[in-house]
């Protein structure tokens, strides 16, 4: 049975302020859980009968709750069977860029980008995504879902990106996707580096934009015609790390 008391705790933690205070964060359905448990030590397990007589989980708590408790506790609209209370892990720094290809977001508020975003870095083998410290938060319920189980193999950083960026080796390759970029097309890409992608109404800030060393344009066709102003900032991310990883090939 669910107490009152675990109910309260488990919607707190749709707030960033307390998964920052109990270094907690949750996810649903039995995809998600499955592949965050992973990686993300489970607290507290909620799941239907159903789900449990078909599972073997391992969790410091298991409460067996109805379709209504679940219905109660969760941030779905069709809660799925089940929900866990994982463990963040302590915020660990990247790998140098100098040995493989890293994603850094400057800004990018909307939960779903941000959910979508980590999804294409994990289809892209990007392992690691570095966040400016108002970027949306990594382990809210939406981007946790969106990303469909994605944070069980990215890892994502939150850091003051102009000062990471001047910590890297000055032989570094920056890229970042900006309107007055050359041709991604046409431009020379390497197989490590960062890749910067901006926010969605701004783009990237001046601060950022001052540390590129390579300006990428994605181009609208046919060149010369009318077009929307700028593309989405997850579909743009998904242009820019396909092309990257087709250069390997």
């Amino acid at each position: 049975m669910l107490s009152k008391n675990k109910q309260k705790f488990i919607r707190q933690l749709s707030l960033k302020k307390h998964r920052d205070e109990f270094a907690c964060f949750v996810a649903e359905g039995p995809k998600v859980v499955a592949e965050l448990m992973e990686k993300f030590p489970c607290q507290t397990l909620l799941a239907t009968p159903e789900y449990l007589a078909g599972h073997n989980v391992r969790a410091e708590e298991i409460i067996e709750v109805s379709e209504r408790e679940l219905t109660a506790a969760s941030n779905l609209k069709t809660p799925q069977q089940v929900m866990a209370v994982l463990k963040k892990e302590s915020p660990t720094l990247p790998p140098s860029p100098q040995e493989t290809l890293i994603l850094a977001l400057d800004d990018v508020q909307d939960p779903g980008n941000m959910g979508t975003i980590l999804r294409l870095a994990d289809w892209f083998g990007i392992r690691h995504v570095v966040c400016s410290p108002h970027t949306a938060d990594a382990f809210s319920p939406k981007v946790v879902q969106a990303t469909m189980g994605a944070l069980a193999r990215v890892s994502v950083t939150y850091a003051d990106l102009p000062q990471w960026l001047d910590s890297l080796p000055e032989d570094c390759p920056v890229y970042g996707t900006v309107l007055n970029g050359t041709d991604i097309y046409g431009e020379e890409l390497s197989s490590h580096g960062v890749i910067i992608m901006g926010n969605e109404g701004n783009g990237i800030c001046p601060a950022v934009q001052q540390r590129l060393k390579h300006r990428l344009l994605i181009p609208s066709y046919p060149p010369g015609m009318p077009t929307s102003e700028s593309l989405n900032v997850a579909t743009a991310t998904a242009i820019v790390c396909a092309e990257f990883r087709r250069r390997l090939h």
